[in-house]
């Protein structure tokens, strides 16, 4: 069925307009780069095969836009063009939001700098737009964005790059907190399961302790998903810490 197709058949809430119909979770480290990673790139191995699954199944959705959806240093859209850098990571790579973009324009922060290498990695014929949002943005700025999201197009689909908590070990950057691996289950569980109220739940405070940098994404994403309305399927494509930071990597469809 083409989209335009599926447009027509579309949930009666919205008449023809269905707008949140698919997203991927994935993480943002530089180290999922393979330039970044160097020797150590084989570690990930796993987590990029992952990522790439769910990007290639958020493609195969048809979308007529993709939004990424990650944390920075402000909430709000980020106009075209604009480009992120891996040079803070010793690597002299530029990684457009649109490929072949002329200008570098607006600087694309690390988790929009890795969304957008992701996309690239797939043959996407929808456009794209970037959306950021601040670290500790409250329900209400979160609610507004979701909206925006859900309103960026007839068909959306939303690559939303957020980190589990980075307390998993004496190693780990925020060194071991023991709230850090039930939080992280609960996480997984909820994007496993695309339980929205266990996403919306997450306690902002807890989450800045143990410095999960995807709490805000995922209240994004959940509240956009509830605005879509009908019942949505998930499935967790993989889950670790092998830095003793948790990655998750999920894909979510409406049910």
């Amino acid at each position: 069925m083409t989209g335009s197709a599926r447009r027509r058949t579309g949930d009666s809430r919205y008449g023809d307009r269905v707008p949140l119909v698919a997203a991927a979770v994935c993480p943002h480290p530089p180290l999922l780069v393979p330039e970044v990673a160097g020797s150590a790139a084989p570690e990930l191995n796993d987590l990029r095969a992952a990522c790439d699954a769910a990007v290639r199944r958020l493609v195969a959705t048809d979308p007529d836009v993709v939004v990424l959806l990650g944390t920075g240093p402000v909430t709000g859209p980020i106009r075209t063009p604009a480009t992120g850098s891996l040079q803070p990571w010793g690597v002299d790579l530029d990684v457009p939001l649109v490929s072949g973009q002329p200008d570098r324009g607006a600087v694309l922060p690390l988790s929009l700098t890795i969304g957008a290498w992701l996309l690239s990695r797939h043959a996407l014929q929808a456009p794209v737009t970037a959306v950021q949002v601040a670290a500790d943005a409250g329900p209400a700025e979160l609610a507004a964005l979701a909206d925006q999201v859900g309103a960026a197009g007839d068909r959306v689909a939303a690559l939303v790059l957020g980190d589990g908590s980075a307390c998993r070990g004496e190693k780990a950057p925020g060194y071991d907190d023991a709230r850090a691996l039930p939080y992280d289950q609960g996480v997984a569980a909820a994007l496993a399961d695309a339980d929205l109220d266990a996403l919306l739940d997450l306690d902002p405070v807890v989450s800045a302790e143990l410095k999960a940098a995807g709490r805000a994404p995922w209240q994004v994403l959940a509240g956009a998903a509830r605005a879509a309305g009908s019942p949505w399927r998930g499935e967790l494509l993989h889950d670790s810490a092998p830095y003793g930071v948790a990655y998750f990597v999920a894909s979510w469809e409406r049910a």
